[in-house]
């Protein structure tokens, strides 16, 4: 590298510094050779620094010099639309002009699209998925192959999302052989092992520079709050924003804890909201820009806002349940403290539950090898759309389209003109490569329960299975002092009491399917089913002995459990229960006696007669998704009487998890008699 690069390197990062920080801004070890690397020809450079090290300052700084030499546009290739509202804000304010083209600002796709004709963009930001469509390719390829830079910023998902959550990175691989080949080109992450950083380095080519710094965070003190059960962990958090300062994120597993735990601290006067995969887009900008005027004490939030969220001054993130990795746990934890001398990160985590949510997050989005080969037989065939394919697999449309796109990744389909099809190309299930998979999975899995034991230095376990080469014990985490943030071990037990009535004050909603799926050979919306009640979600929350009686072989209810189901339906007459003529059971081959005293608990307590509607069922069958499930049901429900109850009916069933059993039981009884039928189960999703 000549000393030229080094000084044009050196001098265009500190002009972003200012810009962003002030005269006093000074460079971190590693940032100006990054920079000076990508002035120096067609470099390849992988950037593994911890978060908050400055990894966009690089970028822009290599931007900014590479433009005023001619280069064209800077792209950048990010996973999440909060860092690419982040980032563009964030150029802007230093004079660099960025835009982005994403799914959520389509109707301003085509302003983009000029400003880069016209060569006034210098920073376009975009999806993979994005980048990945063939009419963005059509309409950007020519940008995309004369770029100054292409960024692809948190690139450990080429590894460790890649092949099933977010499979159009590993599609990256492919553009770099499209680039001119002048173009350099940056990799950047915070949490790449060297397993990642191997395969990283393969994909960008063989004479990759990497640059790679300790992974610690010296402002961050880490903390684990062990054995504590729902009531208890809903309870700590409640204490510990009562005397924190500043503002932070807490994070649940599942939608289900996020909006119990939000509820509960909102009842309790603090200022939170919560944030979800199924929060809408304008309300998630209004979450994050609230959080970022620190006009919220706390976001409680699923993965959604991890990876890319940037407040510099995030005094503290909570974990209520153990992220299944390490890899998740750095990059949602180290939101906490970039630009704060101190900050806290917790972990409060739920055992058993945990592991549950980590077994199925390790094999839940593995391609299923027998659906890929039906789908493939259907596409050698002639072109489908995905709603046909939806339809001929009897599967969810979630399942087909990341099925789609994996089988895209490995080249043997692809998309044309709205449909797709088979190339041609031969393709087999890679059983030992997704064995690998699994078994790496369950290993970072098992790190995590080592981390939830408290055992020993916890920045240490973090950084060592990140395979941070300067990993030591930190001296700061809860192991380290034997120190743990208020309220230390156990919150007040009366706190805890009061988290189990707000809980069972609130009752899961049992919302009704909304519309027949393709494959069920019945279209349009489906009427006539009211939003019914369960005691607890299938998650358990303050309920999980009932949970696993539920789910348990058949017997007489538990005492706890008809107490429960009494209480819920005493709260939902108190409350908006429609009035109702009869309580129907659900016909049950595996839960028969438990389905049947739910029923006569409710009539008894209705005073209303149990009118049994339909044949009992011969055999217990393993239910299989989708339109698929609906079928099964369909072939499973049979009515034994012509006629039935009138008015609103009480469907009565143990447990609802994909909700068709209770769908096409409400349509049967309205075919012979039922006006509308409201459900009420022990165990149920939303």
């Amino acid at each position: 590298m000549s000393d030229d690069k080094a000084a044009d390197a050196s001098v265009a990062l500190q002009a972003v510094l200012t810009a962003m920080a002030g005269p006093d801004a000074m460079p971190r070890p590693g940032q100006v050779d990054a920079v000076a690397a990508l002035l120096s020809g067609a470099q390849r450079v992988l950037v593994v620094q911890a978060t908050g090290w400055g990894k966009s300052a690089v970028y822009w700084a290599a931007t900014l010099a590479r433009r005023d030499a001619g280069a064209g546009p800077t792209i950048v290739v990010s996973p999440l639309l909060a860092l690419m509202r982040d980032q563009v804000a964030a150029a802007e304010g230093i004079g660099i002009q960025a835009a982005t083209v994403n799914s959520s600002n389509k109707t301003e796709w085509d302003a983009v699209f000029e400003r880069l004709d016209r060569d006034e963009i210098d920073v376009l930001l975009v999806s993979p998925e994005r980048l990945s469509h063939p009419q963005f390719q059509e309409r950007a390829m020519p940008v995309l192959k004369s770029s100054g830079l292409l960024v692809i910023d948190e690139a450990h998902c080429i590894s460790d999302w890649g092949f099933d959550f977010r499979p159009d990175y590993q599609r990256i691989a492919r553009l770099l052989l499209e680039l001119e080949s002048g173009t350099p080109v940056l990799a950047t992450t915070a949490t790449a092992t060297s397993r990642v950083v191997d395969d990283l380095a393969e994909q960008l080519g063989s004479s990759t520079t990497v640059i790679r710094g300790p992974l610690a965070r010296k402002s961050l003190q880490l903390a684990v709050v062990p054995h504590l059960n729902y009531g208890q962990r809903i309870a700590w958090v409640d204490e510990f924003l009562r005397t924190a300062e500043g503002s932070g994120i807490i994070y649940g597993l599942t939608v289900a804890v996020v909006e119990q735990l939000a509820a509960f601290l909102r009842e309790r006067g603090h200022d939170v909201e919560p944030y979800t995969g199924q929060t809408p887009p304008d309300v998630r900008e209004e979450i994050e820009a609230r959080l970022r005027a620190n006009s919220l004490k706390a976001v409680i939030a699923t993965s959604a806002l991890g990876m890319g969220y940037d407040k510099p001054d995030l005094a503290f993130c909570i974990h209520v349940g153990s992220p299944d990795s390490p890899v998740s746990y750095y990059q949602q934890v180290g939101r906490a403290g970039r630009a704060l001398d101190s900050a806290v990160g917790v972990l409060l985590p739920a055992g058993e539950s945990d592991q549950e949510v980590w077994d199925w997050f390790a094999t839940a989005t593995l391609p299923d090898p027998e659906m890929a080969e039906r789908l493939l037989e259907l596409l050698r065939q002639e072109p489908m759309k995905t709603a046909e394919l939806v339809e001929a697999l009897a599967r969810s449309k979630g399942k087909v389209e990341v099925l789609l796109k994996q089988l895209r990744v490995d080249g043997v389909v692809d998309l044309s003109g709205g449909r797709w099809a088979a190339t041609g190309r031969p393709w087999r299930f890679d059983a030992d490569k997704y064995d690998r998979i699994v078994d790496m999975r369950r290993r970072e899995a098992g790190i995590m329960s080592s981390y939830a034991l408290g055992q020993r230095c916890l920045m240490q376990l973090l950084t060592e299975s990140l395979d941070d080469p300067a990993s030591a014990p930190c001296g700061r985490c809860s192991v380290c002092t034997g120190e743990l943030p208020h309220p230390g071990r156990a919150p007040d037990p009366e706190i805890v009491e009061m988290v189990y009535q707000s809980l069972r004050r609130r009752p899961v909603r049992i919302t009704p399917r909304k519309l027949w799926p393709s494959g069920s050979g019945r279209k349009g919306k489906i009427a006539g089913i009211g939003i019914g009640r369960a005691i607890t979600g299938i998650d358990g929350g303050v309920y999980p002995e009932l949970v696993e009686e539920t789910f348990g072989p058949d017997a007489s209810l538990s005492p706890e459990l008809r107490e429960a189901f009494a209480e819920l339906l005493a709260r939902w007459r108190r409350e908006d229960m429609p009035i109702v003529t009869a309580v129907v059971p659900v016909p049950s081959a595996g839960h028969p006696v438990r389905v049947r005293e739910l029923a006569e608990l409710a009539a008894a307590q209705l005073g209303l007669p149990v009118v049994e509607v339909f044949a009992q069922p011969a055999a217990v069958e393993e239910p299989v998704q989708g339109s698929g499930r609906l079928r099964q049901v369909t072939q499973r429900l049979q009515l034994q009487r012509s006629s039935g109850p009138a008015g609103t009916v009480l469907l009565v069933d143990d447990f609802a998890r994909s909700k068709w059993t209770l769908t096409q039981a409400a349509c049967l009884l309205q075919e012979i008699g039922a006006d509308e039928v409201v459900p009420a189960v022990a165990v149920g999703g939303a």
